[in-house]
C-alpha cells in the first residue's frame, strides 16, 4: 500500500495564504510610506478602527461558510446604533442602552434566520428586503437627524467598551491603545473555537456543502441557520455601539460603508463563496489587509481616486493566490481546462480536477 501523502506546508496551517499576502502588503508598504508604517501611532488608529469591520467579518464567515449570505447587516449597525444613542442621550439609561442596542441587533437576526429557514426565502432576498426596511426604520425613529453623544467620554459605558486603559502612560503610543480590540481579540478566539472544535462550528460547514445531507445526518438545519443569522445580528449590534462610542456620534447611514468590505475580508481570507470551508484566521488578515489599503495609498503619496482600484486588484491577486497554494484539485482542474494538463499525485488530471486513472483491460 502506497504511503499516504502529507498536506503541503501551506495547507497544515490556517489563513497562511492570506498571511503571506499580509507579510508582503505590510513589507511594500513599510518600503513605500515608511514614514507612517514605521511609527507605531499607525498601528493604535488600526486598533480603534478595525474592531467594527472585524465583528462583522467574523459573523460574515459562518453566514457565508453555511452557504448564506446576509445583506441587512449594515442596517443593523445604523438601526442599533440609534436605539443605543437615543437610550443613552435623551434617557440617561447607561449600560441598560447598552444592553438594548444588543437586543434589537439579535432581534433583526433572529427574524431574518426565521424568515429564511422557516418561510424559505433565499437569503439574498431575504436580507436585501430586510436592509431597506431596517434602515427605513431607523430614518422614520431618528428624524433623519444625528445624536451627539457630548461628555460620552466620562461614562463607564465608554471606558469599558471604547476606552484608554493605558491613558497614564509616558509612552504616547500606548496610551492611544483601546480597549475595545482587545474585546475583538477576546470574541474572535471564542468564535475561532466555536467553528473550528465545537459541533455548532462543525453544523455550519456541513450545512454549507450541502443542506439536504445535512437533514440526513441528523442536522436540525432549520434551528442551525436562525442560529448563524442571530449571531450575525448580535455581532452587527456590538460592531454598531463600538463605532458609535468611538465616533460619539450616532448618524443615520453610519453603516452603510461596511457592506462590501466585510464580504471581501471573508472571501480574501480563503472563506468559500460556495459554503462548506470557513476560515477565522483568514477573515482576520482579510480585514487588516481591505483596512490599511487606504491610509497606505495616501501615505505613498496617490489619490484617493487608487483606492479602490487597488482594493480590487488586491482581493483578485489574494483569491488567486488562495486558489493556487491551497486548492490543488481546483488548481489542476483549471489547468486540465486551459489544456496545460499537468500531473497531480502521480496521476494525470481530467477535466474535472480529479485525478484520472489510466484506462485497464474491460472486465469480463
Amino acid at each position: 500500500m502506497a504511503a499516504q501523502r502529507r498536506p503541503a506546508l501551506i495547507q497544515r496551517y490556517e489563513g497562511l495564504p492570506i498571511i503571506i499576502v499580509f507579510v508582503l502588503l505590510l513589507a511594500l508598504f513599510m518600503y513605500m510610506a515608511p514614514q507612517v508604517f514605521l511609527q507605531p501611532f499607525i498601528y493604535t488608529t488600526f486598533a480603534s478602527t478595525l474592531p467594527p469591520l472585524m465583528l462583522l467579518a467574523v459573523g460574515l464567515t459562518f453566514v457565508i461558510g453555511a452557504g448564506e449570505i446576509d445583506l441587512s447587516f449594515p442596517a443593523v449597525i445604523s438601526f442599533s446604533g440609534f436605539v443605543f444613542a437615543v437610550l443613552f442621550k435623551e434617557y440617561d439609561l447607561g449600560w441598560l442602552a447598552v444592553i438594548a442596542a444588543l437586543a434589537s441587533g439579535v432581534l433583526v437576526g433572529f427574524v431574518n434566520g426565521i424568515i429564511i429557514a422557516k418561510i424559505g426565502i433565499p437569503s439574498f432576498i431575504a436580507t436585501l428586503g430586510t436592509q431597506f426596511f431596517w434602515f427605513g426604520m431607523a430614518t422614520v425613529l431618528s428624524g433623519g437627524q444625528s445624536y451627539a453623544l457630548r461628555g460620552v467620554d466620562e461614562s463607564s459605558v465608554w471606558q469599558w467598551i471604547v476606552g484608554r486603559p493605558f491613558a497614564g502612560s509616558e509612552t504616547a503610543w500606548v496610551a492611544q491603545i483601546p480597549i475595545q480590540a482587545l474585546w475583538t481579540l477576546l470574541i474572535v478566539v471564542f468564535l475561532w473555537f466555536i467553528l473550528n472544535r465545537h459541533r455548532f462550528g462543525e453544523h455550519v460547514l456541513f450545512i454549507g456543502d450541502s443542506n439536504q445531507v445535512s437533514r440526513v445526518v441528523g442536522i436540525d438545519v432549520d434551528r442551525e441557520k436562525i442560529k448563524i443569522f442571530t449571531l450575525m445580528g448580535a455581532l452587527a449590534s456590538i460592531a454598531a455601539i463600538m463605532l458609535t462610542l468611538e465616533n460619539k456620534n450616532f448618524f443615520g447611514n453610519q453603516g452603510q460603508g461596511y457592506l462590501l468590505t466585510a464580504i471581501a475580508s471573508v472571501l480574501i481570507g480563503g472563506t468559500s463563496i460556495f459554503g462548506g470551508r470557513a476560515t477565522i484566521v483568514g477573515t482576520v488578515f482579510g480585514s487588516i489587509i481591505i483596512l490599511m489599503i487606504e491610509p497606505a495609498l495616501v501615505a505613498a503619496g496617490l489619490t484617493g481616486a487608487w483606492v479602490r482600484t487597488v482594493q480590487g486588484l488586491v482581493f483578485l491577486i489574494s483569491i488567486i493566490f488562495y486558489l493556487y497554494m491551497d486548492e490543488p484539485q481546483r488548481r489542476t482542474g483549471f489547468l486540465a481546462r486551459m489544456g496545460l494538463r499537468r500531473e497531480f499525485g502521480g496521476r494525470s488530471a481530467d477535466r474535472s480536477g480529479a485525478p484520472g486513472k489510466t484506462p485497464g483491460p474491460p472486465h469480463p
